[in-house]
């Protein structure tokens, strides 16, 4: 099974790319349920992963987890024994990786591809286990990435927090391409996938060696964009034709001092991806560690008021997965306090 991921950072149009891509047969996209993420810091509930029934408790709550995300998968309910029997090892990625084959082959498709960006900081995990991704790094001007996130129910809100995280990413996947061969890594701007999208559509499938199909264009027909759609607002757009004009956001949506703060973390890295800056960053003071402090209390707040002030329909989505998680870390907490009584 061949094996797309996708990496970047969140709210670059990833969604939209995932969508088009899940229109061609041979490629199955489903809308990412973030395994290595959420369950690398969940592990040790499960302890020694060589032990049968623990590595099996796993994949049971990973196949739960997905079975619960907000943009259901194409299928109703995941046959665990058969996963059981694909994972030829007993870690975390193997499961990953053969789930999401395992999706593929229900949907007769000959790529599985994972949107999670955030993978981009387990790359080098993907490549020691052998799966060999074609990476597909998506990214957008961090200004307008500040813009989405401001208004989603996840993420950092503040742009200090939001610069932090885009700029580590970029470097995260500028090290990738740096470091696996050519033929498996392509760059994609969302800015040219907006305004040209055919154009890019071809260059994407000529990289993965599929057929180009005019159907991808009409991707916001698709049941899988509009049941994205539906699940949550920041996936509103899904149900719309593109938006050629979606770049340049914080021009309007930033303030002066928003803009500064970002390109005094990230201007750099705005640079060296193509895109203007608009203050004199270099010459900048560094940020002051009181204001670093009250940054991240403005963060937290608005992160609060974020799910305070959510769509009721979002909460309600996300709500059957957040409780599972909650579930998790009591477990994790009351293994942790064993743990630690025992090294007492």
């Amino acid at each position: 099974m061949k094996f797309i991921q996708f990496i970047g950072t969140q709210r670059s149009g990833s969604n939209l790319l995932r969508t088009m891509l899940n229109q061609l047969p041979e490629i199955a996209a489903p809308h990412p349920p973030h395994i290595l993420k959420t369950f690398e810091h969940l592990l040790p509930i499960y302890d020694d992963l060589n032990d049968n029934s623990n590595f099996e408790s796993l994949i049971n709550d990973i196949c739960l987890w997905i079975e619960l995300n907000p943009v259901t998968w194409q299928t109703s309910k995941f046959d665990r024994a058969k996963i059981r029997d694909r994972c030829e090892e007993n870690t975390l990625i193997e499961l990953f990786y053969k789930v999401y084959s395992y999706y593929a082959e229900l949907q007769h498709s000959e790529y599985t591809c994972c949107k999670s960006m955030s993978n981009v900081h387990h790359y080098r995990d993907l490549e020691a286990a052998g799966l060999n991704p074609r990476y597909i790094y998506l990214h957008r001007d961090g200004r307008d990435v500040a813009c989405s996130f401001k208004k989603a129910i996840v993420g950092e809100k503040h742009v200090y927090h939001i610069a932090r995280q885009w700029k580590s990413d970029q470097e995260k996947s500028l090290e990738v391409e740096q470091n696996i061969p050519s033929d498996r890594f392509i760059n994609v701007k969302y800015r040219d996938l907006i305004t040209d999208p055919e154009s890019i559509l071809k260059k994407v499938c000529s990289f993965l060696n599929v057929p180009f199909n005019q159907i991808m264009l009409n991707y916001f027909h698709a049941e899988e964009a509009l049941k994205t759609a539906r699940s949550g607002k920041m996936w509103q757009n899904l149900s719309q034709p593109i938006m050629a004009g979606n770049y340049n956001k914080y021009l309007k949506e930033l303030t002066l001092e928003e803009i500064r703060i970002f390109e005094s973390v990230a201007g750099d890295m705005l640079e060296k991806l193509g895109y203007d800056v608009a203050s004199d960053y270099k010459n900048m003071p560094e940020l002051e560690e009181h204001d670093i402090e009250a940054y991240s209390l403005q963060n937290s707040k608005m992160k609060k008021e974020a799910i305070l002030t959510a769509d009721r329909h979002d909460i309600e989505a996300r709500s059957p997965q957040q409780e599972l998680l909650n579930r998790f870390h009591t477990m994790l907490v009351n293994t942790n306090r064993s743990c630690h009584k025992l090294t007492l």
